[in-house]
């Protein structure tokens, strides 16, 4: 007979502990590859997304600009609108305040040109007057004169 039994050979303990190890080796290594290829899928999915993602965004920034820049444009056309209307409003008082400050100078000045007219006259009255009264008295003073010399020289 031969030395070799027919039945399996046992394997010892730290035989099939490597074994084991080894399966579980395997089964790890082909867990890691597929855990691998659904990351790569999964990123390829989120790279598309962020691209779509940035497009839209592109998109609403780019519409965002333009929607900005028509407000800042309809503000500035306001404000320009506005301090033109301010600038008439200002305008139109000052023609008016000049226009009522003529208006009252002439006013006065048609007031100081009667007072002095009716001055004039009442001193020109008054001359008048006081040169009949001078005058009628100066005849009468003459005629009084005259007549006491008249007397005098009579007497």
């Amino acid at each position: 007979m031969s030395a070799k039994s027919t039945r399996p050979e046992e394997k010892g303990f730290f035989e099939k502990v490597k074994e084991t190890i080894e399966e579980f080796w395997e089964g790890t290594k082909d867990t890691a590859e597929d855990i691998k290829d659904k990351a790569e899928d999964k990123f390829d999915d989120i790279k598309k997304a962020v691209t779509a993602k940035k497009t839209t965004t592109a998109k609403k920034v780019t519409t965002a600009k333009h929607t900005v820049v028509a407000k800042t444009e309809d503000a500035t056309t306001k404000a320009k609108t506005t301090a033109k209307n301010v600038n008439a409003k200002a305008d139109s008082k000052v023609k008016a305040v000049t226009a009522k400050a003529k208006e009252e100078t002439s006013k006065a000045k048609k007031t100081v040109a009667d007072v002095k007219a009716r001055a004039d006259s009442k001193v020109k009255a008054v001359t008048a007057k006081a040169k009949a009264d001078t005058a009628s008295a100066k005849k009468t003073v003459v005629a009084k004169t005259t007549a006491a010399k008249r007397k005098a020289i009579a007497h």
